[in-house]
């Protein structure tokens, strides 16, 4: 759950920090006191953008930071398959918002946006407007029935999902194939000329890089011959000044005086040695420029090989190595050009029996699907009567895609009635934004059992409710409060009663500044808020009373009702 928020220089915040507990977690305050400032530093951290204009006036940055404590052992284990630690039972969560750029840490560790709001959805759930109204589409109304299903339909999704990549993979491999005589006949001719020319090019592994030794070796023997040719007369005995003669002369000189003494001795050895090294060389020097002899049909014939061999490469891969699983490839589609009717047949054989397959696990997801949606309508129906919609019929009405997908071949669409007499109709033609954001509390409600994330932030859950709808809310909303850590932002006194924590969000102005604070209301300080809430400008003794009773009223409810 959300233990700690932290928030900097943020529009009209400051600086505020908020220490949250479990249970039903409310935030009040005036319209314009900031509270849609709260609820977007949380949204920061699920990916939103923001603009710099959000950035407090005269500051360089705007910070938000949101520590959590993992209880659920399935979270933590997804969250270390992100690489993500839980140190101590927590994660911590920050964004730092700079003009133009961002900075996200989790435990400290710089990450992307995208594995910030990867981890941040595992922890929070943010149901704003936005949420009520993805209740319209077909999509989600198939998420929220799998969710509820989901032990059993989930193991039937993933039969689906196979099946289904399977019948698009044979597909596209027979669409590729689908071509005319004409074509094929091209193909085929285009094939045959490739491997005709590889073969008779009788390609030898490392060829390639002996012909370029060898070439560069003609192409550049004038010049090595010059070179190796000064260097022999150098090295030789044969000219007057050359190291082999003066090697001689310092020979003859040391071996009159290498008797007297034994160093000497060992010194004329050396030189010897030196002697004999220099013929090794000399030798291998002659044998060297003999064979640096050319024909010009050689020097010819190997240039043609290089350029033949480069030509290949620049045509059908740069290594020989490439050019090999080139020809390998080629004479595979070659093979299933020759027996093309075949492998049609074939296919189309392979295709029928992955659509049957497909066919056949859509419709045992489909079964599974209507099964459960008999249920989720059954407890929505009960649950908005809890909510006050006295007179309600709603079904999930089922119909057969024209296509297959990952999902199967099921389009659904729920449809409510809320007035006697009146046939069912689908949401976006019969309900306000008030019933949309019931009928979501209602499916909360449901589904709270089976949701891993542990915190649930609702706003604007009172949207176009009051009264008895009002008290209905309060008391679901208490429910789900019991499995999950809630914080709800509200108008409404019937719902605030009912906190088990409750914060005021405040803002404070003098003649330079005006700045945002949010504070945890004790038990007194949450009954004169529920004055206010009730009273409006001016706040009586009766209005206090009135306040204080809702309250114990609440705590009543939650201790025996709501049990």
């Amino acid at each position: 759950m959300l233990i700690h928020l932290h928030v900097k220089n943020l529009a009209l915040i400051e600086e505020a920090e908020v220490d949250f507990g479990p249970g039903l977690n409310i935030l009040t305050g005036e319209t314009g006191a900031g509270k849609s400032i709260l609820l977007g530093s949380m949204q920061l951290i699920l990916g939103s953008k923001m603009s710099k204009e959000m950035i407090r006036e005269k500051s360089s940055h705007a910070l938000v930071e949101l520590l959590f404590q993992i209880e659920n052992p399935q979270v933590e284990r997804k969250l270390a398959e992100m690489d993500i630690s839980v140190e101590d039972g927590q994660v911590l969560l920050s964004r730092k918002i700079m003009e133009g750029r961002s900075v996200n840490k989790i435990n400290g560790q710089t990450c992307t946006v995208s594995q910030m709001k990867e981890a941040a959805g595992l922890l929070l759930d943010i149901h704003g407007q936005h949420e009520h109204q993805s209740l319209l589409y077909p999509q989600r109304q198939l998420e929220i029935l799998d969710a509820y299903g989901k032990e059993q339909i989930e193991p039937s999704k993933r039969k689906v999902q196979e099946a289904y990549q399977e019948y698009c993979h044979i597909r596209k491999e027979l669409a590729s194939m689908d071509m005319d005589e004409s074509q094929r006949n091209r193909e085929l001719s285009l094939l045959e000329f490739q491997l005709e020319e590889i073969e008779k090019a009788q390609l030898v592994p490392g060829e390639d890089e002996e012909l370029e030794q060898r070439y560069r070796k003609m192409n550049n023997s004038r010049k090595i011959v010059e070179a190796l040719q000064t260097v022999y007369l150098c090295t030789g005995y044969e000219e007057t000044g050359c190291v082999g003669e003066l090697l001689g002369k310092a020979l003859q000189e040391i071996s009159q005086v290498s008797s007297y003494d034994e160093e000497l001795s060992q010194m004329e050895k050396s030189l010897l040695d030196i002697d004999g090294l220099l013929n090794d060389f000399n030798r291998e020097l002659s044998s060297y420029l003999d064979s640096l002899v050319f024909e010009e049909e050689e020097f010819y014939q190997t240039e043609q090989r290089l350029d033949f061999i480069n030509s290949l490469k620049a045509k059908y891969g740069k290594t020989l190595e490439k050019i090999t699983s080139f020809e390998e490839e080629q004479r595979k589609k070659l093979e299933k050009l020759r027996k093309y009717q075949e492998n049609i047949q074939e296919l189309r054989e392979k295709l029928e029996k992955s659509q049957n397959k497909l066919e056949k696990v859509s419709h045992d997801l489909s079964a599974i699907r209507k099964q459960y949606g008999q249920k989720l309508s059954e407890e929505i129906r009960n649950s908005l009567k809890d909510l006050n919609f006295l007179e309600v019929d709603f079904a999930i009405d089922f119909r057969r895609g024209k296509t297959y997908s990952a999902n199967g071949f099921d389009e659904i669409e729920y449809e409510i009635s809320t007035n006697p007499g009146e046939p069912r109709k689908p949401f976006g033609k019969v309900v306000s934004g008030g019933e949309l954001s019931r009928i979501m509390l209602a499916i909360k409600t449901i589904l709270a059992d089976r949701d891993e994330i542990d915190t649930l932030i609702f706003d604007e859950i009172d949207t176009g409710i009051s009264g008895r709808t009002a008290q209905k809310v309060s008391e679901k909303m208490a429910i789900i409060g019991r499995r999950h850590q809630v914080l709800c932002i509200t108008h409404l006194p019937q719902i605030a009663a009912m906190a088990d924590r409750h914060f005021e969000i405040r803002k404070l102005a003098d003649q330079s500044e005006t700045t945002t604070q949010i504070y945890a209301l004790d038990k007194e300080a949450s009954v004169r808020e529920l004055g206010m809430m009730l009273g409006g400008a001016k706040i009586t003794g009766r209005v206090i009373e009135n306040a204080r009773e809702m309250k114990e009223l609440a705590r009543q409810q939650k201790n025996t009702r709501l049990k």
